[in-house]
């Protein structure tokens, strides 16, 4: 199994031109391999491979960048337009490479000095100067080309200069591309099975692939049964330490539950670095094996470290719910489990979270952990993890499967708020919405998802709507 450096996110960037302008217009092809090159710059950042073939200006080099993109295994293209060039000198290019492409048409300042331009006095020069700005001029051509291509594409229009809008969405392309890149070499583990009748949550695990990619991996609950029996005192001691130093234990909580939620932790991380997982969904009952029913009832707190260091874990076998933490959390945005928990009309507000794991990342304040002596609608008993999401933008995402097989990204802004939450050892927030919660519920409902979706900090929705693009999947968006 190899680690996730071995396939870094490969971006690849390209400008065009016309070879026949150069002989005609000194300096404008060094100026135009500038604009390329200063875009070049701006994409390259950690974890981001650039792949720049410079100014493509012919058919020939056209053809030979497409192979060129096609050797390097770019994950996605910019087309950076500095004047104007033939259809012929792109299509090429973007046929081969196969990839998403985001049409940059960038102009070098936000208007030409008229006055300057026009005491020119001599008018090849004036001509050069011009071409130098008419990114705009060639993209109708090359999308009329994409078009009858079947080749979609996105565009992003304004100012090459320091301080434009610009390479904020760039910005976000880049970041939308890097979690695609992501997802597609996820590997998903599925352990146990489905909650029996819980209907919504059901899915096709191909579709998701055909989405997705990455890799689907089936584990047992034996496995992390057999890897449980090996955990030394050693192992449990080191593992309630971290649990001491990242969760606010309640003193109600015994030391004996806190040492099986640990040896438990200790196992899950083997069994994740066993199979090199970078998410998971599990439920199992564990009746009529007791080694089993020890095992999944002191999951809680593992799951929540897991979740914390970038592997998200969903209860439930809620696989699509899974995938769309495993995309929130590789946002940065966090990524917790939740479902409705109540309504509260009294102060327009939705209270959502769920039993089980939660992202103690983006919890307001230590997440407390509390034992229950019931966990309800499922067997067993044990401890449990309690926290607030911070207070502030959040994102709600969830991966919808529709009747014509289709999956979609549902998503919603709104705002995690202050104020009571039911102090029952589940993770639990209270989120307003633009739009009022009578109208969140019903128009969230009316898409038709399942009862999970996951909640992430910050403001997410545009780079959803990205994501979504470079997926071929619809993004519906509810406030």
């Amino acid at each position: 199994m190899q680690p996730p450096h071995i396939h870094p996110l490969r971006v690849g960037i390209f400008g065009i031109g016309l070879e026949a302008y150069w002989a005609q217009f000194k300096g404008l092809k060094e100026r135009l391999e500038g604009y390329v090159a200063d875009v070049a710059r701006r994409l390259d950042r950690s974890g981001v491979s650039i792949v720049n073939l410079g100014l493509v200006d012919s058919p020939e080099k056209a053809l030979e960048a497409g192979h060129a993109f096609r050797r390097a295994d770019v994950d996605i293209l910019f087309l950076h337009v500095t004047t104007y060039a033939l259809s012929s000198t792109v299509l090429p290019v973007v046929q081969r490479a196969k990839v998403p492409v985001i049409i940059l048409n960038l102009q070098p300042a936000a208007a030409i000095d008229y006055a300057n331009f026009n005491r020119m006095g001599d008018r090849t020069r004036m001509t050069g100067e011009w071409l130098a700005y008419c990114a705009a001029c060639p993209v109708p051509e090359i999308a009329n080309a994409f078009n009858r291509a079947r080749i979609g594409f996105h565009q992003v229009t304004g100012v090459l200069e320091d301080g434009s809008p610009v390479w904020a969405e760039i910005n976000e392309w880049i970041e939308a591309a890097r979690v695609a890149h992501v997802m597609s070499h996820n590997r998903l583990g599925l352990m146990g099975h489905y909650y029996n009748g819980m209907l919504d949550i059901y899915t096709d695990t191909t579709r998701q692939l055909a989405y997705f990619g990455g890799h689907i991996e089936i584990v047992e609950v034996e496995e992390l049964a057999a890897l449980r029996r090996e955990v030394g005192a050693e192992q449990v001691a080191a593992k309630v330490s971290e649990f001491r130093e990242l969760l606010d234990i309640q003193p109600d909580c015994s030391a004996a539950e806190v040492e099986r939620a640990a040896r438990t932790a200790v196992a899950l991380d083997r069994l994740v670095a066993a199979k090199a997982l970078g998410s998971m969904a599990y439920y199992h009952m564990g009746s009529g094996c007791p080694e089993h029913e020890d095992v999944m009832s002191s999951v809680i707190l593992g799951t929540s470290l897991l979740t914390a260091r970038g592997v998200p874990v969903a209860g439930e076998y809620e696989v699509k719910n899974a995938q769309a933490m495993k995309i929130m959390d590789t946002f940065g945005a966090g990524g917790s489990f939740t479902e409705y928990y109540a309504m509260d009309f009294a102060d327009d507000v939705v209270l959502m979270g769920h039993d089980g794991p939660g992202h103690i990342k983006i919890a307001s304040g230590k997440t407390k952990v509390r034992p229950l002596k019931v966990y309800h609608g499922k067997v067993g008993a044990g401890l449990s993890v309690e926290m607030s999401v911070k207070h502030g933008p959040v994102t709600l995402l969830s991966v919808v499967e529709y009747a014509d097989g289709t999956l979609k990204l549902l998503y919603a802004e709104g705002e995690s708020v202050p104020g009571p939450i039911l102090e029952i050892g589940n993770t639990n927030s209270r989120y307003r919405f633009p739009i009022g919660a009578r109208a969140f519920v019903e128009r969230w409902n009316e898409q038709g998802p399942a009862h999970h979706c996951a909640v992430g900090v910050g403001s997410v929705g545009s780079r959803i709507e990205k994501l979504a693009k470079l997926l071929g999947m619809q993004a519906v968006r509810i406030c």
